[in-house]
């Protein structure tokens, strides 16, 4: 079974920067849609970023509350994501999640059925 294990979490002023990183026990590059998850105090869990697709295909998708500051990027030395948050708001603290769900073809289907455990990320004003 996957296992996904993020890193890179913790406290950052606002308009700072932090990189989050997924790391998975098994080749995914390939096999698997790969996505962060965030989850603020008393609110859903949101979808963040996800990467779908490989070589020529690949595609980010980003919600709008974070497109143009969050950068999502397979990182094959991990077989895994990386998130690059850049230019950090107070709104933007919670704790993220890396997720996973089949890909075929490129292209994903069925449910993020894997996740990790979450790191927390805090951006003070």
């Amino acid at each position: 079974q996957l296992q996904l294990v993020e890193s890179g979490g913790g406290s950052v002023q606002a308009g700072g920067s932090l990189t989050l990183s997924c790391e998975a026990s098994e080749y995914t590059y390939s096999s698997y849609c790969m996505a962060w998850f965030r989850q603020a105090p008393g609110k859903e869990r949101e979808e963040v970023a996800h990467i779908e697709g490989y070589h020529l295909t690949l595609r980010a998708i980003y919600s709008d509350s974070v497109k143009g500051r969050f950068t999502i990027s397979r990182d094959n030395a991990i077989n895994g994501v990386q998130l690059q948050m850049n230019s950090l708001k107070p709104e933007d603290t919670a704790i993220y999640y890396c997720a996973a769900r089949p890909m075929s073809g490129g292209n994903c289907y069925d449910v993020y059925k894997y996740w990790g455990q979450g790191t927390q990320v805090t951006v003070s004003s």
